[in-house]
């Protein structure tokens, strides 16, 4: 990803925790929410990758 370009939070104002402390809205852990300000490009798309992952598995 070519640095300068951000990518918007994937929080849908639907927090909640599940058991797994993975908010059942947008599908980031606890540890991915408190990361995300910090985080660069890369981690943003992995986080992004691995909370899709989540929620898939979710709805199955």
């Amino acid at each position: 990803m070519p640095s300068g370009i951000s990518l918007a939070s994937p929080c849908v104002r639907n927090c909640c925790l599940d058991k797994q402390d993975v908010c059942i809205g947008c599908g980031r852990t606890v540890e991915e929410i408190i990361r995300w300000g910090d985080a660069d490009g890369s981690e943003k798309q992995q986080i992004l990758k691995a909370a899709n992952k989540r929620r898939a598995e979710r709805e199955l």
